[in-house]
């Protein structure tokens, strides 16, 4: 994911779309696809339609068959009103994109929201911005991400770490990628890799490759494509299975490693993203879930 836009409808305007909404979404979740288990939604995805009705752009995902969905890039709610909107919507939530500060500052709080909007699974969409400018930083990062990952773990919970591509890089006197390092500082047990696949191919390793080498750690993985025309930071994003990856080498990869949650995620589109998210749910419907 790229760093998140802000977002511009008011608690208030949401609050009255998801009444507005209630009975129509209540009324057409009986016609909806039937449930499709292991694959996912970021709602990142979607973050620019939500902007403006929220509680219909929740309904034409679950209408055209997400069931399970990654809270992130919506509207500041409540705990209450993200599983009233989820609910309504017929939709449930298996993680959640968090920064770990607030779990720093008031742990009890942030386990019992995330428990009523009902996932297990959290992961920051980055390293925090005062643990990446050095090596000693990054380790200060790394003991930090443990420390609540083991936490979460004793309320039943699931840490992991999103990458982007400068993960990939490396510390002047550390011959080990940035990643390297934090998985090895940190206890397979309290963080996880919550893989972005594409932005491992932009930082020129295989997918597949490091998928392997992420086995038994990766419950949860983001599904991207990347197109041959460039936009953010050199790439454009696409339809899964309509850009460069080599799916078929990468799921038979995640299947070797126990991945239990494929999560779609497109930062950007040409087109329309209600387009890409039907288009991909198809692929991976068929890929995943034949």
């Amino acid at each position: 994911m790229s760093k998140h836009e802000s977002l511009t409808l008011t608690r208030r305007e949401t609050l009255a779309a998801l009444g507005a909404f209630a009975l129509t979404a209540r009324f057409g979740a009986a016609q909806t696809p039937a449930p499709a288990h292991n694959i996912a939604l970021q709602l990142y995805t979607m973050r620019d339609p939500a902007k403006k009705d929220l509680p219909g752009t929740l309904k034409r995902c679950r209408e055209m068959g997400w069931e399970y969905v990654q809270w992130s890039g919506m509207p500041n709610l409540s705990a209450e009103e993200i599983r009233a909107a989820l609910d309504t919507a017929g939709l449930k939530a298996i993680s959640a994109h968090i920064g770990i500060e607030p779990f720093e500052t008031d742990f009890a709080a942030q386990v019992a929201f995330w428990k009523v909007v009902g996932n297990k699974n959290v992961a920051p969409g980055g390293m925090m911005g005062d643990c990446r400018d050095s090596l000693d930083a990054w380790k200060r990062g790394a003991a930090r991400l443990n420390a609540v990952g083991e936490k979460l773990r004793a309320e039943g919970m699931r840490l992991s770490y999103h990458n982007h591509d400068q993960e990939f890089q490396k510390f002047e006197g550390d011959d080990r990628t940035k990643l390297d390092i934090l998985y090895a500082e940190t206890d397979p047990q309290n963080l996880f890799a919550e893989i972005d696949t594409a932005w491992v191919q932009v930082a020129g390793v295989n997918p597949a490759e490091f998928v392997r080498k992420m086995k038994g750690r990766c419950p949860v993985i983001h599904v991207k494509d990347i197109a041959e025309k460039k936009r953010l930071r050199g790439v454009q994003f696409c339809a899964v299975g309509k850009g460069t990856m080599k799916w078929d080498e990468v799921f038979a990869a995640t299947r070797e490693a126990g991945v239990e949650w494929y999560v779609y995620e497109q930062d950007n589109t040409t087109g329309d993203i209600f387009e890409d998210a039907a288009a991909t749910f198809a692929f991976m419907k068929e890929k995943l879930l034949a």
